[in-house]
C-alpha cells in the first residue's frame, strides 16, 4: 500500500523519507501541476522556512524568544497577556517623543482643549494601522521592511528604504533636540546645548548595554521611562488641575470654533505627529519576539488577539500622558500674550534671568509661540523652578526612550531591506551622526529658538514618508496569497483605505502649508519643489498599484504599459494553489487520511493522522507557506 502525504516545497518534509521517496514526490507534484519554485513578488518569496525566522544577528530577539504560557485556551488569561507585554509599549513610545509632546502643547496653547478629539482620533488611527503591523509579522513572520524585500523589485526597494531611513533620522534629530534641551535646563545652563547634543551620543551607547541582560529587563525598562513620562506631565496636571469639564467637551464634541488657520494647522500637525512612518517597521518586527507557533492557526490567533489588546493599553497610557500635557498649557497658556507671561515671571521666585525672559517672551500683546524650551521657562514662573525641573526630566525620559526604539527601528529597517546585519552599535554610531550633524551646528552657530523651530520642518519631512510605510503594510495585509486566512476582510479593506487617504492627505496638506509660510517665494524654490513632487507621487502611484492589486483590481496588471509593474499572481493565489488549497480544506474537514492501494482510493478514519495532517496544511490556509507539493512513497 501507498500512501500520499502533502508537504510545502519551502519547509522541511511533512514525514521522513528516502532520497527514493523524493524522486517520487518531485513527479507527483508535476502531475497535480504545482509548481517547485515560487517566482511571485519578484522572485522573492513571501513564504519562508521556520529555520529562517530567525536570521544571524538579528536585533532585539537574536538571543531568546519568550515563552508564551497556556496559548492553547481559549478563555483570556492575564498570565499570556503578561507574557505578550512588551513590544507594544515600545511603540507607544513613538507617540511620546519630544516631537510629539511639543504638537500637543502647541495645539493647547493655540486650540485650548478643542483639540483633544483630535488627539484621541488620531490615537485610535494609529492603533488600526499598527494592528495590521501586528497581523503582518505575526502571520508571515517577516516583518515589514522583510516583506518589502521579498515584494518589490530592487528600484522601488531600494527607494523606500531610503524614504524609511530619512523618517528614522528626522525622528533622531527630534529626540537629539529635546534630550539636549533637558540636559541644558537640569545643568542650569552649566552644559550648553552642543555639550548636551554630543552627550546623546554616548548615552545612547550605555542605554544599549542594557540589551545584555535580557529581553524582558530592556522591556521593562522602557516601561519605566513611560512611568517617569506618566508621573513627571501628570504632575503639572494634578498640582494645579484645569477645569473637567472643558477637557471632556475637548475630548467628545468635534470641532474648533474660533480656533482660525492656525487651528487647523495644529489639527494637523497632532495627525502627522501621532502616526509614525518608522512605527510600523519596529512594531511589525517586535511581534517576532514570543515564542508562537505559527503553523497552528489557533495559535495565531491569540497571539494576534493579545498583542492587539496589549497595543490598546499601551496606546491608552500614552494617549493619557499626552492629555496631560495639552491641558496644562491649555489651562495655562490659552489665550495669553508674551506679556501676561513676562507679568507672570517678574512677581515669581523663578530663577530663570531677567534678560532670558524678555529674549523668550518679548514686551508686546501677541500670542505666546510656544515650544519645549519656553513651556519649561512657563512652568517654572507659574509653579517654581521645581515644575521647571520636573518636566525637563519628562523630556529627557521621552527623548532617551524615543532614541532607543528609533534605533531598533533603523537596524529592522537595514536588515530587511538589505538583507545586511550590522552589529548594533555600528547602526547607531551611522544614525546619531547624520542626526547629529546639522543639530550640532545649529546648537553651535544658532540660537535656542531656531534649533527649537526645526521641529515643524521635522514633522513636515515624516509626514512626507508615510505613504512609504502605510501602503505596503496595507497591501500586503490585504494579500490572500501573504496572509492566507487572516488576510483583510472587505469591511477593513475599505476602512483602512480610506483611512490611509485621510492620513496621507493631512500630512500632505501639513507639509505644502509648512513648506509655503517657512520658505522664500521663489521660482527656484518651486521648481524643485515641482520635480520633486512628480518623483514623490510616481512612487506613490506605484505603490498604490500594487495595493489595488491586493485588493482584487486584477486589472492593473493588464492595463498597457503598467502590466510589467505589477505580476496578476503576486498578491493572490494561482488556480492550482486554490485547487490544492480547497482539496486539503475537504480532506481535512472529514476527518480523513488518504490512503492507495492498488484497488484505488479508501478512507481511513485516523483522528491522529487527520491532526496531524491539518497541522500541517494550516500554513497554506492560514498564512505562511508557499506552493505545495505532493509526496509519494511506500
Amino acid at each position: 500500500m501507498e500512501s500520499v502525504t502533502i508537504s510545502s516545497v519551502n519547509g522541511k518534509r511533512a514525514s521522513s523519507s528516502n532520497s527514493s521517496s523524493s524522486t517520487s514526490s518531485e513527479s507527483g507534484a508535476s502531475k497535480l501541476g504545482v509548481s517547485q519554485t515560487d517566482d511571485h513578488g519578484r522572485n522573492n518569496s513571501a513564504y519562508h522556512n521556520d529555520e529562517d525566522d530567525i536570521p544571524p544577528n538579528q536585533t532585539y530577539y537574536a538571543d531568546e524568544l519568550i515563552d508564551v504560557p497556556d496559548l492553547g485556551k481559549k478563555s483570556f488569561s492575564f498570565r499570556t497577556l503578561w507574557a505578550f507585554t512588551g513590544p507594544g509599549f515600545l511603540m507607544s513610545i513613538a507617540y511620546l517623543d519630544p516631537g510629539n509632546i511639543e504638537s500637543d502643547l502647541q495645539s493647547g496653547v493655540v486650540a485650548g482643549y478643542k483639540l483633544l478629539w483630535v488627539l484621541m482620533t488620531a490615537t485610535i488611527m494609529g492603533l488600526l494601522v499598527q494592528r495590521l503591523a501586528i497581523r503582518l509579522g505575526m502571520v508571515t513572520g517577516l516583518h515589514l521592511a522583510e516583506m518589502c524585500y521579498k515584494q518589490y523589485p530592487k528600484v522601488p526597494r531600494l527607494i523606500l528604504w531610503v524614504m524609511a531611513e530619512i523618517a528614522i533620522i528626522g525622528s533622531d534629530i527630534q529626540e537629539v533636540i529635546g534630550t539636549s534641551l533637558a540636559i541644558y535646563i537640569l545643568s542650569d545652563q552649566a552644559i550648553p546645548i552642543w555639550g548636551g547634543v554630543l552627550i546623546t551620543v554616548f548615552d545612547t551607547f550605555t542605554f544599549l548595554l542594557l540589551d545584555k541582560y535580557g529581553l524582558r529587563k530592556l522591556e521593562l525598562f522602557f516601561g519605566f521611562l513611560i512611568t517617569v513620562m506618566a508621573i513627571t506631565f501628570g504632575y503639572e496636571y494634578v498640582h494645579d488641575p484645569p477645569p473637567q469639564i472643558e477637557v471632556i467637551k475637548g475630548l467628545f464634541i468635534p470641532g474648533c470654533k474660533g480656533c482660525g488657520p492656525e487651528g487647523v494647522l495644529r489639527a494637523v500637525g497632532i495627525v502627522g505627529a501621532v502616526i509614525m512612518p518608522h512605527n510600523l517597521f519596529l512594531h511589525s518586527a517586535l511581534v517576532k519576539s514570543r515564542k508562537v507557533d505559527r503553523k497552528d492557526k489557533h495559535s495565531v490567533q491569540q497571539a494576534n488577539k493579545y498583542f492587539f489588546i496589549e497595543s490598546c493599553i499601551a496606546l491608552f497610557i500614552s494617549f493619557i500622558i499626552n492629555i496631560f500635557v495639552v491641558c496644562v498649557f491649555a489651562y495655562g497658556l490659552f489665550g495669553k500674550t508674551n506679556q501676561d507671561v513676562q507679568d507672570l515671571c517678574a512677581n515669581s521666585t523663578s530663577s530663570s534671568s531677567e534678560q532670558e525672559i524678555e529674549e523668550f517672551f518679548p514686551a508686546n500683546n501677541e500670542t505666546v509661540d510656544a515650544d519645549i524650551y519656553r513651556a519649561g521657562l512657563f512652568l517654572g514662573c507659574k509653579y517654581g523652578d521645581a515644575a521647571r525641573y520636573i518636566w525637563a526630566v519628562g523630556i529627557l525620559a521621552a527623548g532617551q526612550s524615543s532614541t532607543m526604539t528609533g534605533t531598533y527601528s533603523g537596524q529592522f529597517v537595514m536588515e530587511g531591506f538589505l538583507n545586511l546585519h550590522w552589529a548594533r552599535w555600528k547602526r547607531v554610531l551611522l544614525t546619531r551622526t547624520i542626526a547629529i550633524s546639522p543639530t550640532l551646528f545649529l546648537a553651535i552657530f544658532a540660537d535656542i529658538q531656531q534649533l527649537t523651530s526645526l521641529n515643524d520642518y521635522l514633522n513636515a519631512v515624516m509626514s512626507l514618508q508615510l505613504p512609504f510605510a502605510l501602503i505596503p503594510t496595507l497591501t500586503f495585509t490585504s494579500s490572500p496569497k501573504i496572509m492566507g486566512d487572516f488576510v483583510n476582510g472587505l469591511f477593513n479593506k475599505i476602512l483602512l483605505a480610506v483611512l490611509a487617504v485621510i492620513v496621507v492627505g493631512i500630512n500632505l496638506f501639513f507639509v505644502v502649508v509648512t513648506i509655503n509660510e517657512s520658505l522664500p517665494h521663489h521660482w527656484a524654490i518651486y521648481t524643485a519643489f515641482g520635480i520633486f513632487g512628480i518623483l514623490y507621487m510616481t512612487l506613490v502611484g506605484y505603490l498604490v498599484l500594487h495595493l489595488i492589486d491586493s485588493f482584487g483590481g486584477r486589472c492593473c496588471s493588464r492595463l498597457p504599459g503598467i502590466a510589467g509593474l505589477v505580476d496578476q499572481n503576486q498578491y493572490h493565489l494561482t488556480k492550482n494553489e486554490m485547487t490544492e488549497a480547497s482539496s486539503l480544506a475537504t480532506i481535512h474537514s472529514v476527518g480523513t487520511r488518504l490512503s492507495i492501494d492498488k484497488n484505488g482510493l479508501k478512507h481511513n478514519g485516523d483522528d491522529t493522522n487527520n491532526r496531524d495532517n491539518e497541522s500541517r496544511s494550516c500554513s497554506l490556509r492560514g498564512s505562511h507557506r508557499g506552493n505545495l507539493s505532493a509526496s509519494v512513497h511506500a
